[in-house]
């Protein structure tokens, strides 16, 4: 039921499964018994935005890390969604989401660059050299720092953090919420209001930010998808100082690109997420429900288990083929921005209810955190909520409705 895909991708989603299948899956048990824990370092871990956006639930031992980087870039899988003029494999937004998909398939996540696509393009000579190569190979991680107290669903029109321009610097106040990986990152990518009257139409502008530097710190917040160690982060900018050459792009383009980081990273390959972890679950679920017996006969037998395996077969089903199509009109330059709101909605809302009835099927062992079930149940209730909530990502789409933006006839 699922749409052929060209030769090459098919040949590059059966490489990433088997590496998958052979190197990570059997990881899985020393590293959920070892959740990351504070004020501990973990060498060889991804830092930054990979610390919590894919759901860092574990930890290893730093060879192990190291083997596994090695493994992705001697195959090419590490840089392989990075354009080909600044080496990579130039697979586009479809290899993309595949390479995303079969990596969240184990709760161990296979290591890719970190580099976010938006900065390719936007930074200057300099920048590629000082942030962009270093954090295409892996040297450097980064953080994304948008969402405030009271700016989150509404980031252009509501955001507080103001830079003002003194000479050849620019000096940065307010504070950020939420901003993932934030304190572990080698630099920020800060969103900040450079004229207040445009706001998101040309007033907010994005700085590279070192970590650390004057006038930046931060505060933990812990949640519940990880209560032993904080992934997300407050981050205040106390008159931080930066100079000119550190604007990404153009003064007051900033929103443009931080809205390139949210439809790929934050909506598409969200739906990846949730259909890796879909399809390793409804696998497992699948297993268990043939051996696990019930007055004398295995609940697979039972209408009542069928049915939710059913449900979530067709929310799979349904989710890959929206996913899939949303990439392909990205590489062919199409503007998927309502699309990927309902890539984002459908990854959270479908993804929850079916890994709910995942959990059901496993019982009081789908709870226990020494298998990926219960994680994935925290990731996937999450996904209604980060990224922008379900009804923010409805009300996108129901405005593009209703100012005619969007062609549903078919």
């Amino acid at each position: 039921m699922q749409p052929t895909l060209p030769p090459e991708i098919e040949a590059f989603k059966n490489t990433i499964r088997q590496i998958v299948k052979d190197e990570c899956i059997p990881l899985e048990p020393d590293y959920l018994a070892n959740p990351p824990q504070e004020g501990q370092d973990h060498p060889g871990a991804p830092r930054g935005v990979l610390e919590t956006v894919p759901g860092i639930m574990g930890t290893l031992p730093e060879n192990l890390w190291n083997h596994l980087h090695q493994i992705s870039k001697d195959t090419g899988v590490y840089t392989s969604f990075v354009p080909e003029a600044y080496g990579g494999g130039g697979i586009g937004a479809l290899g993309h989401v595949i390479l995303e998909e079969e990596i969240q398939k184990s709760i161990v996540h296979l290591p890719t660059s970190p580099v976010p696509m938006f900065m390719v393009g936007a930074c200057s000579p300099e920048q590629e050299q000082k942030y962009l190569y270093p954090t295409i190979n892996g040297d450097l991680y980064y953080a994304f720092a948008q969402t405030e107290p009271e700016a989150g669903s509404d980031p252009g029109g509501m955001m507080q953090t103001r830079a003002v321009r003194d000479g050849d610097d620019w000096i940065i106040t307010g504070t950020k919420m939420f901003i993932s990986g934030a304190e572990s990152a080698d630099y920020l990518l800060v969103q900040a209001v450079t004229d207040p009257e445009k706001r998101q139409r040309g007033g907010i502008t994005m700085f590279i930010v070192d970590n650390p530097s004057k006038g930046l710190s931060f505060d933990p917040i812990r949640i519940w998808a990880m209560p032993t160690k904080a992934q997300q982060y407050f981050v205040h900018f106390d008159n931080l100082r930066v100079p000119q050459t550190q604007v990404l792009g153009e003064v007051g383009y900033g929103f443009n690109l931080g809205q390139q980081w949210l439809v790929h990273n934050d909506r598409l390959l969200r739906g990846s997420m949730a259909l890796g972890i879909l399809s390793r679950a409804l696998e497992m679920a699948i297993e268990w429900s043939k051996q696990r017996v019930t007055y004398g006969r295995p609940i697979a037998d039972r209408q009542a288990i069928q049915w939710m395996l059913t449900d979530v077969y067709i929310d799979l089903t349904a989710l890959r083929a929206l996913v899939r199509q949303t990439a392909q009109r990205t590489d062919n330059g199409e503007d998927v921005r309502v699309e990927a709101s309902m890539v984002k909605y459908c990854a959270g809302e479908w993804g929850f209810r079916s890994i709910d009835k995942i959990m059901q099927i496993f019982g009081g062992l789908g709870e226990s955190l020494d298998m990926p079930i219960a994680h994935w149940y925290h990731m996937l209730r999450h996904a209604r909520i980060g990224g922008g909530t379900s009804e923010i990502h409805k009300f996108v789409m129901a405005r593009s409705l209703l100012n005619g933006n969007v062609n549903f006839q078919g």
